[in-house]
């Protein structure tokens, strides 16, 4: 390993350590948000430019490093910046994130992840590799793999960046959306589970199984099924 990826790979590991011997996680739970929010909208409201800018660039370091506390992020989004803005600031700083992750994996920890993760990921390649861009979107939409393993495993394939950016920003966009609308009305929220009903969860399903619908017919049809 050259000294600029050893010198990269130390500040991550510093990053993730800090993370943890700091207790930051305690800051990441729905208690901690609700105790915080009228603070928070307060600093955002003197400080716009800098507070959307300092949410957004800790988006990014929890989705890039695969920390704990995505959701709660979401959350915040919508109670300070409304449902809408809070979407796409939620939205942005995830699909960086989730790109960092990605391009860091694929250059840096390739061999690492494959050894540690490799069994849980062999079917999600498989896919991947022959799906592609619709296969992505049905994994973001449904939440049948963790996102962080998402990311790690897309890495691991064939997969064009750019095709992992287009299926990783539309797909995110449903799920960011409910999150933030529900921190919008924050105090009517009493555990994660009250936001992940059992209808929302179906109306992802249904999305990702129209996403899947032209691979489905690929395989159905055969291989130039596409081609006609």
């Amino acid at each position: 390993m050259n000294r600029k990826k050893l010198a990269l790979l130390s500040v991550l590991v510093l990053l993730i350590v800090a993370f943890f011997a700091l207790d930051l996680k305690r800051f990441l739970t729905l208690e901690s948000l609700k105790a915080n929010q009228v603070a928070l909208a307060r600093l955002h409201a003197d400080h716009q430019i800098a507070f959307v800018a300092a949410f957004i660039a800790i988006y990014v370091i929890q989705t890039a490093l695969s920390l704990p506390g995505a959701a709660i992020l979401s959350l915040a989004a919508g109670a300070i910046f409304g449902s809408i803005m809070g979407t796409v600031y939620a939205v942005t700083g995830a699909s960086i994130g989730a790109i960092l992750a990605f391009i860091l994996t694929r250059y840096l920890f390739r061999d690492t992840v494959a050894k540690k993760f490799g069994g849980r990921l062999q079917g999600l390649n498989t896919e991947l590799e022959k799906s592609g861009l619709n296969y992505l979107l049905f994994l973001r939409l449904v939440p049948i793999f963790p996102f962080f393993l998402i990311n790690l495993g897309a890495a691991l394939t064939a997969m064009p960046l750019r095709t992992f950016t287009i299926g990783t920003f539309f797909g995110i966009i449903p799920g960011g959306f409910v999150y933030c609308n529900a921190g919008a009305s924050l105090a009517t929220i009493h555990s994660m589970s009250d936001i992940a009903s059992l209808r929302v969860l179906g109306s992802f399903a249904l999305l990702g199984l129209f996403a899947l619908v032209p691979a489905l017919y690929k395989k159905i049809k055969g291989p130039g099924a596409g081609d006609k």
